[in-house]
Parts: structure tokens; sequence; C-alpha cells
């Protein structure tokens, strides 16, 4: 019975160890690293041009309101009020970039009364640590506007 006992405690610890390293693996493959804790963050910083794309090919910034909306209204958090403005990406370039592509999508389906967007588009500048810029362009996925 002892021998059992043993052997099953190993087992337990051996699994709570194995999760435990599965966690921070793959908190260092995933935008939004929760488990992968970095004593020293990545300097890294950002801006984006976000234009509402609209059915006859306008490209109109979202800092004018629209249809009723704001975009510092509907994406409020996280640095995304004022996307123009370069900021600190404080939880890593990765995540904040995800974090910028999640609310394009969800500003694009949740805006019923927006009869012309056909999709919103952010031409993204990352400076990652010290790297050169790079530029990036992150669509929503596009409208079917039916009116």
């Amino acid at each position: 019975m002892s021998r059992l006992k043993v052997i099953g405690r190993r087992a337990a610890v051996l699994t709570v160890v194995v999760a435990q390293l599965a966690f921070i693996v793959r908190g260092y493959f995933t935008d939004h690293k929760p488990f992968a804790f970095q004593m020293f963050p990545e300097s890294s910083t950002w801006r984006a041009d976000v234009v509402r794309v609209t059915s006859d090919g306008r490209r109109v910034p979202i800092e004018q309101p629209w249809a009723g909306y704001r975009w510092d209204e509907l994406a409020p958090d996280r640095g995304l009020p004022r996307p123009s403005v370069r900021h600190h990406a404080d939880a890593g370039l990765d995540n904040q970039l995800a974090f910028l592509r999640s609310a394009l999508d969800w500003v694009a389906d949740n805006t019923p009364r927006d009869r012309e967007t056909r999709y919103l588009e952010a031409r993204v500048t990352s400076w990652h640590n010290a790297d050169r810029p790079r530029i990036r362009v992150f669509r929503s996925h596009v409208r079917e506007v039916a009116w």
C-alpha cells in the first residue's frame, strides 16, 4: 500500500511540474503572455492610423465621429482611444497589437447604425525595442452592408 502512495505522489508532482512548464512554454508563443513573466519587459512602442473604409472607397479617419459613434468610446482601454499617438507597448508589442486587431473586429461587429463602413483598417508603425520601425496593415473582417 505504501508503494502505491509513493507512486501516486510522484505522479501528482510530475503532473503539476509538467503543467507549469507547459504554461510557461505556451506563454512565449501566444500574443497575450499570461504565464510568461519577463523580469525585463520590452521597450517597444507603436502608433496606428486607423480609418474606416466605406462602401464607395473613401478612407475616413476614426477621429471623426460617425453614425453617432466615437472610436475613443468604443475602444477605451490599452492605449486604443488615441491610436495615432505613439504609445509604449507595456505588456509587449504582440500583446498590444492583438488588442488592436480585436478592437477593429469588435467595432466592426458592434456599430449597427453605421451603414457605410465596409471594414476598418489600421496602418501600424511599431518599434520593437531598438529595432528599425516596422509597418504593418491590419483589417477588420469585411462587413456585409446590405442597406
